[in-house]
């Protein structure tokens, strides 16, 4: 096979195919409408609160988004910190960060979402990505890790200073070779036909990004198989997606039919143990150590994906594409095969973070208007709780469940307030917070019942745990200044200690 021996400017024939119009047209991510700032603290004591932290962490943290995962260097600034130029770029091989996508039906046939980032990494010495390292280990140096962590750290670390790569073509291959799991895939199956090579509608944007739907020509596979008309099936079909030019390109498309259930997850302190709310035990989770399954959340997946027919999976954080392998591949070894979504680099400020859920919420409940949807958060996001009981109101025919974990009544270190009142007037049926993993297996997703009557609610409509009391000092939270944490983690901070 030649698969990875073309150049990535070098493509294959084309194979095109317009987007049906019921479906969400392919974003132009070059010219993007700014997206209002959400209020997300309308209660002046709240206001107190997230003042003396700073705005920007505070946003940041209510949005689910951990401090540090911001101001990430790109392009030119990552060259200029580094000291390097394009010529010190000239021989380093182009790599593709490949987003496991969706598509579904439409007359013409699947219509698939390609999305990811092209760039290069430049070659940093073991003693700069330790300095580079150092910065993010606030309060912790890179030398009082264990090895294993010592190496995610640098891994982890070299992924964020990479130069993005605009204006370029970009060809993804599709092969019929999943490796489905029997019975722990939602009940995907890999598609006998469909391979091809397509080279995508638009070059990357400025950021390195792509982002399209593409029509699937109905190929003959290796045994004479074809795809499945989404209209004449309720399995999952799976195609594996490689972009040309590239060993790292590599990613799955599954693709979806109208009618079924799609459970949109996020993934931070819900499918793994980060502690967002603490700051050096998010650095440490996120920059050092293993991911950790919350709880026993494998099981309940799996159990949901043995037991409901063909069961979607899509997974959705928040979190910059510079830093997504790691969750990728502790989701694909952890918990059922599944789409995935992550934040764009075009969405890169505060205000933009604010509203990135809502506008891939919306793109997936638009491009599936049929399918039912189990939405899965915690409570330390302030736009899942805005965004989550808003698109019943949206969406009413299509949110089926709503499960949210109630963090701050299991760790006493979450002492950010929520806001509840978006959820009153809704159907208690219809929505659960939770505090343990096993207070999921009481309910029934297909059937709609989703309150487990065992796990009490006691919900009241407005702010809940106001953990810093109503004084709102400027306080250190564990010893943690956030507002010290942010400076620190700038781009200017990231070139003073580099150069």
């Amino acid at each position: 096979m030649t698969r990875f021996l073309t150049p990535i400017w070098l493509f294959s024939a084309t194979v095109l195919g317009a987007a049906h119009p019921m479906i969400t047209p392919a974003p132009n991510l070059k010219d993007r409408m700014v997206p209002v700032e959400r209020d997300i603290n309308p209660v002046s004591y709240v206001h107190g609160v997230l003042e003396s932290l700073g705005s920007d962490v505070s946003s940041y943290v209510a949005s689910g988004v951990p401090q540090f995962f911001q101001d990430f260097p790109s392009g030119d600034a990552v060259e200029s910190s580094l000291g390097i130029d394009d010529d010190d770029l000239a021989a380093t091989p182009t790599q593709v960060l490949n987003i496991p996508g969706y598509a579904n039906w439409t007359e013409q046939g699947w219509n698939v979402r390609v999305h990811g980032n092209v760039y290069k990494q430049p070659n940093i010495s073991q003693e700069r990505l330790d300095d580079l390292a150092n910065i993010f280990l606030i309060g912790t140096d890179i030398d009082e890790l264990q090895p294993n962590e010592q190496t995610q750290a640098r891994n982890l670390t070299a992924s964020i200073f990479v130069v993005q790569q605009s204006d370029l073509n970009v060809t993804i291959n599709f092969e019929n070779d999943v490796d489905v799991r029997p019975d722990a895939s939602g009940g995907v199956i890999n598609a006998e036909g469909g391979a091809q090579s397509i080279q995508l509608p638009y070059e990357t944007t400025a950021e390195g990004d792509f982002d399209a739907f593409i029509i699937l020509q109905n190929t003959t596979g290796p045994n004479g198989g074809h795809l499945i008309a989404g209209n004449a099936t309720n399995s999952i079909q799976s195609l594996n997606m490689y972009a040309n030019g590239t060993l790292s390109g590599n990613a799955t498309a599954y693709l979806v039919p109208p009618t079924g259930f799609t459970i949109i997850s996020d993934i931070d302190d819900i499918l793994r143990i980060t502690k967002i709310y603490e700051p050096k035990e998010g650095l440490l989770n996120s920059f050092a150590r293993a991911f950790t399954p919350w709880e026993n959340m494998p099981e309940i997946y799996a159990n949901w994906s043995a037991s409901i027919d063909d069961f979607h999976f899509h997974y959705l954080t928040t979190t910059p594409e510079q830093v997504t392998r790691n969750y990728m591949e502790f989701i694909y070894k952890t918990y059922p095969l599944g789409s995935f979504d992550t934040r764009p680099l075009n969405f890169s400020d505060v205000s933009a973070t604010l509203s990135i859920r809502k506008f891939l919420l919306d793109k997936i409940f638009q491009t599936f208007p049929q399918r039912r949807f189990v939405l899965m958060g915690d409570t330390t996001n302030s736009d899942v709780m805005k965004d989550y009981p808003q698109l019943v109101r949206d969406f009413p025919d299509q949110v089926q469940c709503i499960f949210l974990r109630n963090t701050s009544a299991t760790d006493d270190g979450d002492l950010f307030p929520y806001d509840t009142s978006g959820f009153e007037g809704l159907d208690q049926r219809q929505y659960m917070f939770f505090v343990h993993a096993d207070d999921l297996r009481g309910v029934d997703i297909v059937g709609g019942n989703c309150h487990n009557a065992a796990v009490q609610q006691n919900v009241t409509f407005g702010w809940q745990g106001q953990g810093f009391g109503n004084a709102a000092p400027a306080l250190a939270i564990k010893g943690w200044n956030w507002g010290l944490l942010a400076m620190s983690i700038t781009l200017t901070t990231i070139a003073q200690i580099v150069l």
